[in-house]
């Protein structure tokens, strides 16, 4: 036990010093943390980390597609939701086609074999992807289908990957039965997600402790992933489903101070679980290549590139294919929705970057296979896949900076638009509110008048960058700050309608969310001094 904790700590230390330094080397922390291990693999006399697929599956896994999902901007994700689902159901499919192929015809190995190391490659990894596509400013298109991709390919994946094992454990495989077990499996984690959300979501509306509902929170993807993987569905989804539903919710049931610390929280969890992850992979590379089974490790290098190759290849071809074609032979598609620029998807299909799902997948591969022999090539596959992934996220990962670098591509359109429309709607739901509360007897007319002046002030220059919340307030404080809380909750239910109606982004709703959470707290702090 002590030296599992010492371990864990241990981990932790070299996660926050490496992070540390990718950060100063602006580069991904994913991509140094998994090169960090790979050395830290080679030094002798480190006791060897040996990591349980059922641990990245049970333990990463459902909070990260959690808050991946929770941060997901809907309006984005419902527009783009075409190419997300090609590549995220398509790609991952055919994917596994030709990784069949590629093995079966060049590597010499069997068709089975071929099929289950291509539902391993077929998801990919979008943390190190996004952190470069974020930072460099690419469009906002790229982004949202990136991050709506890595949502969905995991399930796809996962339900393929399943499939796949099955086929060579039983010797069994029906193309009908497992189209149809694919759909329900999918519903069903999706279903699953929602029932465990919907009392989720009535539980947080009454209560109101920060720490107690924090700690739902934390609980909840656990509840849906395992809940769904009993019922024999899908959990990625059920997590997904979980996040999406009670991200949209969460504004209507959150208080202000329940949000600012659950945010906080998720943002240090979230790190710890990608930093030990990446990590982790790196830790497991020398074990990997240890283990290459009667093949030599020149053999297995030469395997790696080819597969490396492979998986570059489709993805690259899909994605010129999937955006180019439909546009060709359909007029009516491409006024729609124009051809986009061809320097974003030459970086849409280069980000096709490999990871914690295709780790835990090849860890998980049986030891036995039909009539209790050994799974065919279990050694070899475990080999190629690491190597995929370092090749992939450390290969790809670091030329994509330069890449885009090169190819200068369309940068992020810009939200100043949006987000001004929204001050407006705020303020003027602001005024409204002054208005009908005049009448109160607790409101001071002095109180009313200064913040009448001062919204209308606000509405005349939106781009004047003034601090609303520093204004010299009047006597009377108490009633003065139970004003403000309701202009507050005026301008809170203007943003949430200005969302829920489409007219705003939730990158910058939640913006906009955190400022009045900020202005709400310093109220109350006030209110409490008073």
């Amino acid at each position: 036990m002590t030296s599992t904790i010492t371990l864990v700590l241990g981990l932790l230390v070299v996660t926050v010093v490496f992070a540390s330094i990718a950060t100063r080397l602006h580069i991904p922390y994913a991509i140094l943390l998994v090169v960090a291990g790979a050395l830290l693999g080679l030094i002798p006399g480190l006791p060897a980390v040996n990591l349980s697929p059922d641990i990245v599956l049970f333990l990463f896994l459902p909070p990260l597609i959690y808050s991946s999902a929770w941060l997901t901007s809907w309006r984005e994700f419902r527009a783009n939701l075409r190419p997300i689902l090609l590549l995220s159901i398509g790609l991952v499919l055919v994917t596994m086609l030709f990784v069949a192929l590629v093995v079966h015809y060049l590597l010499n190995l069997p068709w089975a074999v071929g099929f289950v190391l291509g539902a391993i490659l077929g998801p990919t990894d979008a943390v190190a992807a996004t952190a470069i596509a974020q930072r460099m400013g690419l469009a906002r298109r790229v982004m949202a289908i990136l991050e709506g991709e890595s949502l969905i390919n995991d399930a796809t994946a996962l339900v393929a990957y399943t499939f796949a094992v099955n086929a060579v454990v039983t010797g069994n495989f029906q193309l009908s039965m497992a189209a149809l077990q694919f759909v329900l499996v999918a519903l069903g984690g999706l279903l699953i997600g929602l029932i465990v959300a919907w009392p989720i979501s009535w539980l947080h509306s009454r209560l109101d402790d920060a720490p107690i509902e924090i700690t739902i929170t934390l609980l909840t993807p656990f509840a849906a992933y395992l809940l769904a993987e009993v019922a024999h569905v899908s959990g990625v989804l059920a997590a997904l489903a979980a996040g999406l539903y009670l991200s949209r919710r969460s504004p209507r049931f959150f208080s202000s101070d329940t949000r600012l610390q659950a945010n906080a929280v998720w943002n240090v969890l979230i790190f710890i679980l990608n930093g030990l992850l990446f990590l982790l992979i790196g830790l497991q590379l020398r074990q990997a290549f240890n283990t290459t089974g009667t093949h030599s490790i020149f053999v297995v290098i030469a395997d790696i590139l080819l597969v490396s190759l492979a998986v570059i290849i489709i993805r690259l071809a899909w994605v010129f294919a999937e955006t180019y074609i439909p546009r060709r032979l359909s007029r009516r598609f491409r006024t729609l929705d124009p051809y986009p620029d061809w320097r974003n998807v030459v970086i849409l299909g280069w980000t096709g970057l490999r990871g914690s799902v295709s780790l835990a997948s090849v860890l998980a591969l049986p030891l036995l296979a039909q009539n209790n022999t050994p799974f065919p090539e279990r050694e070899l596959l475990i080999s190629i896949t690491f190597g995929v992934i370092l090749v992939t996220l450390v290969g790809q990962g670091l030329s994509l900076i330069p890449l885009i670098r090169i190819l200068k591509p369309g940068g992020e359109e810009s939200l100043a638009d949006e987000q001004q429309h929204a001050q407006q709607v705020m303020l003027k739901a602001a005024l409204r509110r002054l208005q009908e509360v005049s009448d109160r007897d607790w409101v001071s007319e002095n109180q009313l008048a200064h913040l009448r002046s001062r919204y209308e002030a606000q509405l005349r220059n939106l781009h004047s960058q003034q601090d609303e919340t520093t204004s010299e307030q009047p006597a009377n404080g108490a009633n003065h700050l139970r004003l403000l809380n309701e202009v507050i909750r005026a301008k809170r239910n203007a943003l949430i309608h200005l969302r829920d109606t489409g007219q705003l982004d939730d990158t910058i709703f939640r913006g906009i969310e955190h400022t009045l959470d900020l202005e709400e707290q310093r109220f109350l702090a006030e209110e409490r001094i008073l």
